[in-house]
Parts: structure tokens; C-alpha cells; sequence
């Protein structure tokens, strides 16, 4: 009995210390997606490759949670909802690299896009849609911390925001290079970087979706609700 106590312990231990390396990913990735957005709409050169030098620690990270989680499951053999716990923070993980990725894709076309004109309107739109995932990134971190089933699924449910923001940005680039074509690398340039934004609200929805698997132990039943009327794709490895 003492034997399966302490093994329960070390396991916890483990855990936690899984858990901490998590959080500590997931704020070094909510510090992306601001100083991304931030560079971009300030064209702040400096920053935009402070953000993609960081991107590297952050896949470090990753790592040793990748590590950690597959020793625990080797030497501790967990079951049931201990099982479940280790193998969701390797996803969560994986998801809070993707969209570290993200960040670092938004920074890398902001050095580009220094040297010319802003295109009318869209800086402001671009940032909101950032903010808006930097917050759905801080609260599915909470409802982690906290396994809120509410608030993973009010995250999830927010990720529709995140793609209408999207589609409407698409339909604003449109316009601005059919009216002048000199627009045309600038808009290309922004589309991408609004299609980021959104791929990241699709990985944040993962974390959430891995919340409430973790919690509830079972996956949310009802389709996600998707908002992107386009079927452009981005792959965060560019």
C-alpha cells in the first residue's frame, strides 16, 4: 500500500512539474502573438526579430514536455485519468508550438512589409484579431489550470469570432487591390498574416478541446463551429 502510495506521489510530482513547463510555454506564446501584432502594426523591425529568435525556445520547451511526458508514461505506466493527463499535455504542447510558429510567421513577414506604405484600415483590424486570440490563449490556459469545462468550451465557441474577423479582412483585401493594384504584394503579404491569426484560433480550439477531453474524459461531441468561408490554407512551417 506504502509502495502504491509513493508511486502515486512521484507521479504527481511529475505532473506538476509537466504542468508548470505548460504554462510557462503557454505565456512565452501569448508574449509572441502580442509582440508579433505589435511589431507588425508599429513596422518595428527589432522586434519582429526578437520575436522570431524567441520562437526557439519555445519549440525547446516543447521538447522537454515531449520528454517528460513520455518518461512519466514509461516509468509509471499510468491508467485511466492519469493516463489521459499525460497524453494531453504532449498535444496541448504540440498545439501551443503551432501557434508559437504562427507568431513567428507574423514577425518574419513584418520585415518585409517595413518598407512599405500600411494599406488603409486594415493594421487596426489585424491587431483586434490578435488581441483576440491572445485572450483565447490566456483563458484556455486558466481553464487548464483550473479544468473549467466552461470556459473551454466558451473558448471554443469563440474561435467562430476569431474566422468572421477573418473572412472580413479577405473580403477588405480584395477590395483594396482591385481598386489599385499597386496594394497587391502589401494585401498578399496581410492575407497571410490574417490567415495565421486564424490557424492560430484553430490550435488554441484544440487546447480547449483537449481541456475538456482531459476533464470530462471524452472529446465535445457537437462539430466545431467554423466561421472561414475561404479554403486558403497556411502551413506554419514557411
Amino acid at each position: 500500500m506504502k509502495n502504491d502510495q509513493h508511486i502515486a506521489s512521484v507521479f504527481d510530482r511529475d505532473l506538476e512539474a509537466i504542468q508548470a513547463l505548460i504554462l510557462k510555454m503557454g505565456g512565452m506564446v501569448e508574449q509572441a502573438i502580442r509582440d508579433s501584432a505589435t511589431a507588425l502594426t508599429e513596422r518595428d523591425v527589432d522586434l519582429a526579430e526578437k520575436t522570431r529568435a524567441a520562437d526557439k525556445a519555445i519549440d525547446k520547451i516543447e521538447e522537454m514536455i515531449n520528454e517528460e511526458a513520455a518518461r512519466m508514461i514509461a516509468l509509471r505506466a499510468p491508467m485511466g485519468q492519469d493516463l489521459r493527463m499525460a497524453l494531453s499535455v504532449i498535444k496541448i504542447a504540440g498545439a501551443l508550438e503551432r501557434v508559437g510558429d504562427y507568431a513567428k510567421n507574423l514577425a518574419k513577414r513584418t520585415t518585409v512589409l517595413a518598407g512599405q506604405s500600411p494599406v488603409n484600415g486594415t493594421n487596426k483590424s489585424i491587431l483586434r484579431m490578435a488581441r483576440e486570440v491572445e485572450v483565447m490563449l490566456h483563458d484556455v490556459l486558466d481553464a487548464y489550470i483550473q479544468r473549467d469545462v466552461a470556459l473551454a468550451e466558451d473558448v471554443r465557441s469563440r474561435d467562430h469570432e476569431v474566422d468572421q474577423m477573418y473572412n472580413s479582412l479577405f473580403r477588405v483585401f480584395l477590395t483594396h487591390m482591385m481598386e489599385d493594384p499597386r496594394n497587391i504584394t502589401a494585401c498578399m503579404h496581410l492575407h497571410f498574416i490574417a490567415k495565421n491569426i486564424e490557424r492560430m484560433g484553430d490550435h488554441i480550439t484544440n487546447v480547449a478541446e483537449q481541456v475538456i477531453y482531459l476533464t470530462t474524459g471524452e472529446m465535445p461531441g457537437d462539430a466545431r463551429p467554423k466561421g472561414d468561408a475561404t479554403s486558403i490554407d497556411v502551413d506554419a512551417a514557411e
